[in-house]
Protein backbone atom coordinates (compact mmCIF):
# COMPACT_ATOMS: atom_id res chain seq x y z
CA UNK A 1 0.00 0.00 0.00
CA UNK A 2 1.31 3.37 -0.83
CA UNK A 3 2.09 5.70 1.53
CA UNK A 4 1.22 9.36 2.50
CA UNK A 5 4.07 11.49 1.68
CA UNK A 6 4.41 15.14 2.79
CA UNK A 7 7.52 17.17 1.45
CA UNK A 8 8.10 20.55 3.78
CA UNK A 9 10.94 22.24 1.10
CA UNK A 10 11.18 25.82 -0.48
CA UNK A 11 8.52 26.56 -3.24
CA UNK A 12 8.12 24.23 -6.41
CA UNK A 13 7.66 26.64 -8.64
CA UNK A 14 11.09 27.91 -7.94
CA UNK A 15 13.22 24.58 -7.93
CA UNK A 16 15.63 23.43 -11.03
CA UNK A 17 14.18 20.06 -11.74
CA UNK A 18 17.61 19.50 -13.68
CA UNK A 19 19.70 19.00 -10.82
CA UNK A 20 16.73 19.26 -7.86
CA UNK A 21 17.32 16.42 -5.36
CA UNK A 22 13.61 17.33 -3.47
CA UNK A 23 12.13 17.08 -6.81
CA UNK A 24 13.59 13.96 -7.80
CA UNK A 25 12.80 12.43 -4.45
CA UNK A 26 9.72 13.26 -5.04
CA UNK A 27 9.63 11.29 -8.78
CA UNK A 28 10.41 8.62 -7.29
CA UNK A 29 7.75 8.56 -4.68
CA UNK A 30 5.12 9.16 -6.82
CA UNK A 31 6.44 6.32 -9.15
CA UNK A 32 5.69 3.64 -6.26
CA UNK A 33 2.37 4.60 -5.50
CA UNK A 34 2.67 7.34 -2.92
CA UNK A 35 0.54 9.91 -2.33
CA UNK A 36 2.73 12.81 -2.79
CA UNK A 37 1.88 16.50 -0.78
CA UNK A 38 3.63 19.79 -0.65
CA UNK A 39 3.96 22.77 2.18
CA UNK A 40 6.23 25.49 2.98
CA UNK A 41 7.53 25.18 6.27
CA UNK A 42 6.36 28.86 7.48
CA UNK A 43 2.48 26.82 7.78
CA UNK A 44 4.07 24.34 10.29
CA UNK A 45 1.87 24.86 13.62
CA UNK A 46 1.30 23.36 16.81
CA UNK A 47 -1.76 23.32 18.76
CA UNK A 48 -1.76 22.08 22.46
CA UNK A 49 -4.24 18.87 22.91
CA UNK A 50 -3.49 17.86 26.53
CA UNK A 51 -0.53 15.29 25.14
CA UNK A 52 3.35 16.58 24.87
CA UNK A 53 2.74 15.67 20.97
CA UNK A 54 0.46 18.03 21.03
CA UNK A 55 -1.37 18.33 17.26
CA UNK A 56 1.45 19.55 14.08
CA UNK A 57 -0.50 20.61 11.19
CA UNK A 58 0.40 22.16 8.16
CA UNK A 59 -1.25 24.00 4.98
CA UNK A 60 -0.69 21.45 2.43
CA UNK A 61 -1.36 20.77 -1.06
CA UNK A 62 -1.36 17.20 -3.06
CA UNK A 63 0.73 17.57 -5.95
CA UNK A 64 1.79 15.52 -8.93
CA UNK A 65 5.28 16.35 -10.47
CA UNK A 66 7.00 15.33 -13.73
CA UNK A 67 9.85 16.11 -15.43
CA UNK A 68 8.57 18.97 -17.69
CA UNK A 69 10.58 21.88 -17.95
CA UNK A 70 7.99 24.86 -17.37
CA UNK A 71 5.15 22.19 -16.53
CA UNK A 72 6.42 20.27 -14.17
CA UNK A 73 4.06 19.84 -10.75
CA UNK A 74 0.20 20.74 -10.67
CA UNK A 75 -1.52 21.21 -7.50
CA UNK A 76 -4.42 20.55 -5.78
CA UNK A 77 -6.62 22.67 -3.44
CA UNK A 78 -4.48 23.69 -0.23
CA UNK A 79 -5.64 22.35 3.35
CA UNK A 80 -4.91 22.00 6.79
CA UNK A 81 -3.44 18.88 7.57
CA UNK A 82 -2.62 17.22 10.83
CA UNK A 83 0.90 15.56 9.91
CA UNK A 84 0.46 12.70 12.79
CA UNK A 85 -3.04 11.48 11.24
CA UNK A 86 -2.96 12.07 7.71
CA UNK A 87 0.72 11.40 6.74
CA UNK A 88 2.86 8.49 7.14
CA UNK A 89 6.30 10.59 5.72
CA UNK A 90 7.38 13.83 6.25
CA UNK A 91 10.64 14.53 4.29
CA UNK A 92 12.20 17.65 5.96
CA UNK A 93 13.67 19.14 2.67
CA UNK A 94 13.85 23.05 2.92
CA UNK A 95 17.13 24.41 1.91
CA UNK A 96 19.59 25.99 5.07
CA UNK A 97 20.62 28.51 6.29
CA UNK A 98 20.28 26.73 9.50
CA UNK A 99 18.81 29.19 11.83
CA UNK A 100 16.77 29.39 14.97
CA UNK A 101 13.63 29.33 12.44
CA UNK A 102 15.14 26.10 10.74
CA UNK A 103 16.05 24.56 14.23
CA UNK A 104 12.17 25.64 15.91
CA UNK A 105 10.50 23.74 12.87
CA UNK A 106 12.61 20.76 12.86
CA UNK A 107 11.93 20.54 17.33
CA UNK A 108 8.02 20.99 16.32
CA UNK A 109 8.72 17.48 13.80
CA UNK A 110 10.12 15.91 16.34
CA UNK A 111 6.91 15.59 18.07
CA UNK A 112 5.43 13.41 15.62
CA UNK A 113 7.63 10.54 16.88
CA UNK A 114 6.08 7.45 16.91
CA UNK A 115 2.88 8.60 14.76
CA UNK A 116 4.84 9.85 11.22
CA UNK A 117 8.32 9.13 10.26
CA UNK A 118 10.43 12.24 9.74
CA UNK A 119 13.26 12.00 7.24
CA UNK A 120 16.39 13.00 7.92
CA UNK A 121 15.19 12.61 12.12
CA UNK A 122 14.73 15.99 13.37
CA UNK A 123 16.35 15.99 16.11
CA UNK A 124 19.03 14.66 14.86
CA UNK A 125 19.29 17.21 12.59
CA UNK A 126 19.52 20.04 15.19
CA UNK A 127 22.12 18.04 17.22
CA UNK A 128 24.43 17.71 13.79
CA UNK A 129 24.77 21.14 12.41
CA UNK A 130 27.17 20.56 9.33
CA UNK A 131 30.56 22.20 10.24
CA UNK A 132 29.51 21.17 13.87
CA UNK A 133 29.04 17.39 14.02
CA UNK A 134 32.02 17.13 11.88
CA UNK A 135 34.36 17.48 14.73
CA UNK A 136 33.47 14.20 15.53
CA UNK A 137 35.40 13.21 12.96
CA UNK A 138 38.74 15.65 13.13
CA UNK A 139 40.63 12.62 12.63
CA UNK A 140 39.97 13.06 8.86
CA UNK A 141 39.58 16.67 8.73
CA UNK A 142 42.30 19.73 7.62
CA UNK A 143 43.63 22.01 10.85
CA UNK A 144 40.36 23.50 12.32
CA UNK A 145 39.47 26.60 14.36
CA UNK A 146 36.03 27.56 15.62
CA UNK A 147 36.75 31.28 16.95
CA UNK A 148 35.25 34.56 16.68
CA UNK A 149 38.10 36.57 18.37
CA UNK A 150 40.26 38.18 16.35
CA UNK A 151 43.30 37.50 17.97
CA UNK A 152 42.59 33.61 17.58
CA UNK A 153 41.53 33.99 14.22
CA UNK A 154 45.28 36.12 13.11
CA UNK A 155 46.97 33.21 15.45
CA UNK A 156 45.37 30.58 13.09
CA UNK A 157 46.05 32.58 9.93
CA UNK A 158 50.10 33.21 11.30
CA UNK A 159 50.54 29.40 11.86
CA UNK A 160 48.96 27.87 8.68
CA UNK A 161 49.22 31.03 6.02
CA UNK A 162 46.66 31.13 3.23
CA UNK A 163 43.26 30.46 4.94
CA UNK A 164 39.56 30.48 4.08
CA UNK A 165 36.73 31.71 6.59
CA UNK A 166 33.73 30.66 6.04
CA UNK A 167 30.08 30.82 8.19
CA UNK A 168 29.95 28.28 10.84
CA UNK A 169 26.28 27.58 9.56
CA UNK A 170 26.28 28.90 6.06
CA UNK A 171 25.51 26.69 2.83
CA UNK A 172 25.93 26.51 -0.77
CA UNK A 173 29.43 27.91 -1.03
CA UNK A 174 28.19 31.14 -0.23
CA UNK A 175 30.52 33.65 2.11
CA UNK A 176 33.57 31.70 1.60
CA UNK A 177 36.65 33.79 1.50
CA UNK A 178 40.25 32.76 0.56
CA UNK A 179 42.86 34.87 2.55
CA UNK A 180 46.66 34.87 1.20
CA UNK A 181 49.63 34.20 3.35
CA UNK A 182 49.84 38.22 4.61
CA UNK A 183 46.69 38.03 5.88
CA UNK A 184 45.65 41.08 4.49
CA UNK A 185 42.07 41.93 5.48
CA UNK A 186 41.27 39.17 8.13
CA UNK A 187 40.40 41.88 10.58
CA UNK A 188 37.95 43.96 8.24
CA UNK A 189 36.66 40.14 7.24
CA UNK A 190 36.23 39.47 10.77
CA UNK A 191 33.83 42.85 11.35
CA UNK A 192 32.04 41.63 8.28
CA UNK A 193 31.54 37.99 9.59
CA UNK A 194 30.86 39.48 13.28
CA UNK A 195 28.46 42.10 12.61
CA UNK A 196 26.18 39.32 10.30
CA UNK A 197 26.22 36.05 12.27
CA UNK A 198 26.10 35.61 15.81
CA UNK A 199 27.80 32.39 16.00
CA UNK A 200 31.65 31.90 15.89
CA UNK A 201 33.22 31.54 12.52
CA UNK A 202 35.25 28.35 11.02
CA UNK A 203 39.04 29.04 9.76
CA UNK A 204 40.78 26.24 7.78
CA UNK A 205 43.74 26.32 5.85
CA UNK A 206 43.71 26.91 2.14
CA UNK A 207 44.09 23.57 0.64
CA UNK A 208 45.59 23.47 -2.90
CA UNK A 209 44.19 19.70 -3.16
CA UNK A 210 41.14 21.35 -4.19
CA UNK A 211 42.47 21.77 -7.39
CA UNK A 212 41.77 17.75 -7.41
CA UNK A 213 38.39 18.12 -6.51
CA UNK A 214 36.10 18.57 -3.82
CA UNK A 215 34.03 14.99 -3.62
CA UNK A 216 30.26 15.38 -2.90
CA UNK A 217 29.62 11.36 -1.26
CA UNK A 218 26.25 10.13 -0.06
CA UNK A 219 25.53 8.06 2.19
CA UNK A 220 22.25 6.22 2.37
CA UNK A 221 21.27 4.82 5.53
CA UNK A 222 24.76 4.57 6.55
CA UNK A 223 25.95 3.07 3.23
CA UNK A 224 27.91 4.53 0.01
CA UNK A 225 25.68 5.45 -2.52
CA UNK A 226 27.71 7.12 -5.09
CA UNK A 227 30.18 10.24 -5.14
CA UNK A 228 30.87 13.10 -7.92
CA UNK A 229 34.16 15.08 -7.89
CA UNK A 230 33.65 19.00 -8.08
CA UNK A 231 36.35 21.09 -9.35
CA UNK A 232 36.77 24.85 -9.12
CA UNK A 233 34.86 27.38 -12.16
CA UNK A 234 37.08 29.72 -14.22
CA UNK A 235 38.24 32.44 -11.51
CA UNK A 236 36.71 30.43 -8.54
CA UNK A 237 38.65 28.29 -5.58
CA UNK A 238 34.98 27.12 -4.38
CA UNK A 239 33.79 23.81 -6.43
CA UNK A 240 29.88 23.86 -5.15
CA UNK A 241 28.49 23.15 -8.41
CA UNK A 242 25.76 26.44 -6.85
CA UNK A 243 29.06 28.49 -7.46
CA UNK A 244 29.94 27.59 -11.30
CA UNK A 245 32.12 24.25 -10.00
CA UNK A 246 31.62 21.32 -12.78
CA UNK A 247 31.60 17.49 -12.05
CA UNK A 248 32.87 14.58 -13.06
CA UNK A 249 32.06 10.91 -12.47
CA UNK A 250 34.01 9.39 -9.43
CA UNK A 251 35.01 6.46 -7.02
CA UNK A 252 36.31 6.37 -3.46
CA UNK A 253 40.00 6.53 -2.75
CA UNK A 254 40.86 4.31 0.15
CA UNK A 255 40.57 6.97 3.04
CA UNK A 256 37.39 7.98 1.78
CA UNK A 257 35.90 4.08 1.79
CA UNK A 258 37.63 4.62 5.76
CA UNK A 259 35.61 8.05 6.38
CA UNK A 260 32.61 6.66 5.23
CA UNK A 261 33.20 3.23 7.29
CA UNK A 262 33.71 5.07 10.59
CA UNK A 263 30.55 7.21 10.44
CA UNK A 264 28.28 5.09 8.64
CA UNK A 265 27.42 3.25 11.67
CA UNK A 266 26.60 6.72 13.58
CA UNK A 267 24.46 7.98 11.02
CA UNK A 268 22.29 4.92 10.49
CA UNK A 269 21.66 4.82 14.01
CA UNK A 270 20.79 8.59 14.09
CA UNK A 271 18.37 8.33 11.84
CA UNK A 272 20.48 10.43 9.32
CA UNK A 273 18.87 8.38 6.11
CA UNK A 274 20.51 10.81 3.67
CA UNK A 275 23.63 12.54 4.14
CA UNK A 276 26.36 14.00 1.39
CA UNK A 277 29.70 14.31 3.25
CA UNK A 278 32.55 16.54 0.93
CA UNK A 279 35.89 15.56 0.88
CA UNK A 280 38.84 17.98 -0.69
CA UNK A 281 41.77 15.84 -2.43
CA UNK A 282 40.42 12.37 -1.41
CA UNK A 283 41.46 12.83 1.57
CA UNK A 284 40.31 15.82 3.62
CA UNK A 285 36.93 16.03 5.29
CA UNK A 286 35.25 19.17 5.34
CA UNK A 287 31.26 19.23 5.85
CA UNK A 288 28.60 16.48 6.74
CA UNK A 289 25.57 17.86 5.37
CA UNK A 290 21.77 16.56 7.03
CA UNK A 291 19.92 19.70 6.69
CA UNK A 292 19.17 19.54 2.97
CA UNK A 293 21.62 17.36 1.20
CA UNK A 294 21.62 17.21 -3.21
CA UNK A 295 24.01 16.40 -5.69
CA UNK A 296 21.90 12.68 -6.08
CA UNK A 297 20.56 13.90 -9.96
CA UNK A 298 24.75 14.37 -11.24
CA UNK A 299 25.23 11.09 -9.03
CA UNK A 300 23.02 9.17 -11.49
CA UNK A 301 23.80 11.30 -14.31
CA UNK A 302 27.45 10.07 -14.29
CA UNK A 303 27.07 6.69 -12.84
CA UNK A 304 23.44 5.32 -14.03
CA UNK A 305 22.44 4.48 -10.30
CA UNK A 306 18.80 5.35 -8.75
CA UNK A 307 19.78 7.05 -5.81
CA UNK A 308 16.58 8.13 -4.47
CA UNK A 309 14.83 4.41 -5.01
CA UNK A 310 17.98 3.55 -2.84
CA UNK A 311 16.80 6.35 -0.37
CA UNK A 312 12.62 4.91 -0.56
CA UNK A 313 13.78 1.35 -0.03
CA UNK A 314 15.62 2.88 3.20
CA UNK A 315 12.38 5.02 4.41
CA UNK A 316 9.98 2.03 3.67
CA UNK A 317 11.82 -0.45 5.84
CA UNK A 318 11.90 2.23 8.27
CA UNK A 319 8.29 3.30 8.15
CA UNK A 320 7.52 -0.57 8.24
CA UNK A 321 9.24 -0.97 11.10
CA UNK A 322 7.46 1.16 13.38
Amino acid sequence: MGLRVAVQMDPLESINIAGDSSFALMLAAQARGHEVWHYDVTSLAYESDGTPAGRITAHAAPVTVQRVEGDHFSAGERRRIDLAQDIDVVLMRQDPPFHLGYISSALLLDRLKGTTLVINDPREVVNAPEKMFVLDYARFMPPTMIARHLDDLRAFQQKHGSVVIKPLHGNGGKAIFRLDETGTNLSALSEVFDLTWPEPHMIQPFLPEVSEGDKRIVLVDGEFAGAINRFPGEGEFRSNLAQGGHAEATGLSEREEEICAAMGPELKKRGLVFVGIDVIGGKYLTEINVTSPTGIVAIDKFNGTDTPALIWDAIERRHAAM
